[in-house]
C-alpha cells in the first residue's frame, strides 16, 4: 500500500491534473478511493482472529484500547489549539492513532462533508512519520535493552502502518515482529467502532440540520466486524484467507493509488505548517501511550 501511495503521488506531480490520462483515470480513481477501498476494509477482517489477540493478554488489550482512545482525544485537542481544520484534525487522529492510510480512507468514506486534498494530506503525513518509525523503534529498542515481547508491544503500539510495523520489527528480530504484528491488527479491530461513532455523529449532525443522514452503522463496517467473527469461528478454509489476502492487497493498493494522486505539491504547500505539527504531537502521544503499555504488557 506504501508503494501504492508514492506511485500514485508520483503520477499526479508528473503529469498535469488537465492532461488526458488524468482526466481519462478519474473515474476509475474516484471508485478506487471509495468503493473498492470499502470491499477491501471489508476482507481486511478475514485476517484478524479474535483469539490470537486476546492472547496477548488483558492488560495489553485494554492497552490498545487506550491508546487508540488517548491519541484520538490528544490529536483532537491538539488540533483545535493549533486551529487546523476540524476534518483534518480527525482524519491525521485516526490515521495516526488506528492504522495509518486505511483508517484515513476509511474515516474519509463515512464523512458526509469531505475534502480530498485533506485526506490526501493525512496520508502523505502517515507515510512520512511512519518512515521515520521504521529507524526509531529498533533503536530505541536496542538503546534501551529491550526483550523482544515489550520491544514488539511497543512497535505495534507506536507505528502507523501495518508494512511500516513489519519492517521495523523485523529488523529488531523475529520474536520481536510476531507481537508486533498482532498488537496492531488490534488497533486495526478498533476501526470498525471507531468509524461506528464517527458515522453516528455525522448522523446526528445530519438530523441537526435537516441533511441526508449516513447510516448508524456503514454497511463496510458491518461487514468488517462479520468478517473477524466468521474468521474468529474457525469455519473458513485456509486457502479462502490466503485468496482473501490477496485480493484485499489488490482492492487497499487500488483505493491507495487513487489517494495518492490527491497528494499534489501544491495541496502541501497550501497545507501550511500546522498538520505537520499535529502529525508530530500525534506520533508523539502514541509513542509515549505505546511505551506505557509495553511496559505493563511485557
Amino acid at each position: 500500500m506504501l508503494v501504492a501511495i508514492l506511485l500514485g503521488a508520483l503520477l499526479a506531480n508528473v503529469l498535469p491534473t488537465d492532461h488526458r490520462l488524468m482526466v481519462a483515470a478519474r473515474p476509475g480513481l474516484a471508485i478506487s478511493g471509495r468503493r473498492l477501498l470499502r470491499a477491501g476494509v471489508v476482507l481486511l477482517g478475514l485476517q484478524l482472529v479474535l483469539g490470537d489477540i486476546l492472547a496477548l493478554g488483558w492488560p495489553t488489550v485494554a492497552g490498545v484500547v487506550v491508546i487508540v482512545a488517548g491519541t484520538m482525544t490528544a490529536t483532537l485537542a491538539i488540533g483545535r489549539l493549533l486551529k487546523v481544520g476540524a476534518t483534518q484534525t480527525l482524519l491525521i487522529a485516526g490515521g495516526f492513532s488506528i492504522c495509518g492510510a486505511a483508517a484515513v480512507a476509511g474515516i474519509d468514506g463515512v464523512l458526509a462533508k469531505r475534502k480530498d486534498e485533506e485526506a490526501a494530506t493525512a496520508v502523505a503525513l502517515v507515510v512520512v512519520f511512519g518512515t521515520l518509525m521504521i529507524a526509531l523503534m529498533p533503536s530505541l529498542a536496542f538503546a534501551l535493552h529491550l526483550d523482544p515481547r515489550a520491544a514488539g508491544i511497543w512497535t505495534g503500539a507506536s507505528t502507523h502502518e501495518v508494512a511500516q510495523v513489519v519492517a521495523a520489527a523485523g529488523i529488531i528480530g523475529p520474536d520481536a515482529l510476531k507481537v508486533a504484528v498482532l498488537v496492531k491488527l488490534a488497533r486495526v479491530l478498533m476501526l470498525a467502532p471507531v468509524l461506528a461513532v464517527i458515522s453516528f455523529r455525522q448522523r446526528s449532525a445530519g438530523l441537526e440540520s435537516g441533511a441526508t443522514r449516513p447510516p448508524l452503522v456503514p454497511l463496510f463496517v458491518a461487514g468488517f466486524i462479520a468478517m473477524v467473527a466468521v474468521r474468529s469461528l474457525g469455519i473458513v478454509p485456509p486457502a479462502v484467507v490466503d485468496l482473501a489476502k490477496l485480493l484485499q492487497g489488490w482492492l487497499l493498493g487500488a483505493a491507495m493509488f487513487a489517494l495518492g494522486t490527491s497528494v499534489h505539491a501544491s495541496v502541501l504547500r497550501r497545507t501550511g505548517t500546522r498538520p505537520v505539527i499535529l502529525a508530530a504531537a500525534a506520533t508523539l502521544v502514541v509513542l509515549l501511550i505505546g511505551g506505557v503499555v509495553a511496559f505493563v504488557g511485557r
